[in-house]
């Protein structure tokens, strides 16, 4: 008897302006590289751009060492995960090759990887789109942004979620009235969603 072929499952991503996207992507092989302050400046204008770029807005963000969480909506028509990662990553991922171009240090060896035979390449970001998850409810949305938040608190980098900069934690505790311009901008979330 022929085995059955396996049923995967496939999940549908909803790109229309409003739907909410929990995105998530990983420095290459786990390593904390987003630990310095400049870089992570230069990740935030990378975001701002891409932003932009591909009509999104930014409604929570978080810089951990070695990965980003980011919840993000569409809001025009054309709005890609795949083109607002790609712009996200690429050019900040060229620019800190410049900059190890620059100064030297074996971190730029370590990130440099044979692609194939004959063919290397520098990696920042760990291959692939990451995660991406569609958020249609106000619980899952709020879950996400708690999530979010409380991301370097469970990894004992602070103690309370607004401590830790590289996040719109404070942003959210101070109902928008701290912002921070080493931070990416950050959109409001449209109060019919969390009614």
């Amino acid at each position: 008897m022929d085995a059955l072929p396996a049923k995967h499952k496939t999940i549908k991503h909803f790109h229309r302006p409003g739907d909410l996207h929990e995105l998530t992507f990983s420095c290459y092989h786990g390593r904390a590289l987003l630990v310095d302050d400049a870089w992570r400046r230069l990740l935030s204008i990378a975001i701002d751009r891409a932003m932009y770029r591909w009509e999104f807005r930014l409604h929570a963000f978080v810089f951990m060492p070695n990965h980003v969480h980011l919840l993000v909506s569409p809001i025009g028509e054309l709005a890609r995960v795949s083109e607002l990662l790609k712009s996200i990553k690429q050019p900040f991922s060229r620019q800190v090759k410049n900059l190890l171009e620059e100064g030297g240090g074996p971190l730029l060896d370590v990130l440099t990887v044979q692609e194939r035979p004959g063919t290397w390449t520098f990696r920042f970001w760990q291959e692939g789109p990451g995660y991406d998850r569609n958020l249609t409810a106000t619980t899952s949305v709020l879950a996400s942004i708690d999530y979010i938040h409380q991301n370097p608190v469970r990894k004992k980098l602070c103690e309370r979620a607004r401590d830790w900069k590289w996040s719109s934690a404070r942003y959210y505790e101070s109902d928008g009235v701290e912002v921070d311009a080493d931070l990416p901008s950050i959109a409001r979330m449209d109060a019919n969603f969390l009614a």
